[in-house]
């Protein structure tokens, strides 16, 4: 791998084409109209923007943001500092304590420590509209995180992806597993955590890959704040 590649160069491409010009172009005329959109557009791409492309060791895909005031950050799963920890995400922890006796589930969801040690946390659907879960799922984010993927499969190798319920499932069929591992369970959410979630490991299975083939293991400790 090309170490001036970035997340920028390959996708300049990708900003041009109609269907994200759309994108924008939605976005905009919703917030002219006063629909409050999540998370500030200086997140969106946020998860981008923090986890480098060379540095990306775990893929984590989630749904769409939070659609609550003040909760999404940009990173799938995480929510900003002083915001009460969601379900899923508590559900999270609780699965992390159960891989690792040292971990303390902290008082706060802020998830950027994963995210600066190579784990990409990626939502499906960058935006959202305010108290309206999935509303911006048929604008086009989709085919935009459908080529993040592709990349990803592409250019790296020994990637570990991290599919937790149907939605992320879907991308599945962007991975050749002869190069990636793809790790499946139910979503963490309070309807399906017990269907599989819990016991999964994979935060274990995770980090004895990275170690497997000379990786630094990730530290999925979050210091309290």
């Amino acid at each position: 791998m090309i170490n001036i590649i970035n997340w920028n160069n390959l996708l300049e491409d990708e900003l041009k084409k109609d269907y994200f010009i759309k994108i924008i172009k939605f976005l905009k005329h919703r917030k002219s109209s006063g629909y409050i959109i999540y998370p500030n557009s200086s997140r969106i791409f946020y998860a981008l923007n923090t986890t480098k492309f060379n540095e990306v060791k775990i893929v984590i895909i989630g749904q769409d943001p939070y659609h609550n005031p003040k909760q999404a950050d940009g990173l799938a799963f995480s929510v900003n500092n002083g915001i009460k920890i969601p379900p899923s995400l508590f559900n999270i922890f609780r699965e992390l304590k159960n891989n690792f006796n040292n971990f303390i589930i902290p008082n706060h969801g802020n998830l950027y420590s994963w995210a600066k040690q190579g784990v990409l946390l990626l939502n499906s659907i960058l935006t959202v509209e305010k108290n309206k879960p999935l509303s911006h799922s048929q604008i086009g984010w989709e085919l935009f995180t459908d080529k993040i993927i592709k990349i990803l499969n592409y250019y790296h190798k020994g990637l570990i992806f991290l599919l937790w319920g149907n939605f992320a499932k879907k991308k599945i069929k962007y991975i050749d597993k002869n190069k990636h591992f793809v790790l499946t369970a139910p979503h963490p959410s309070s309807y399906s955590v017990n269907l599989g979630f819990f016991g999964c490991k994979h935060f274990t299975i995770a980090n004895n890959i990275l170690i497997k083939h000379n990786k630094t293991p990730i530290n999925w400790l979050l210091n309290h704040q």
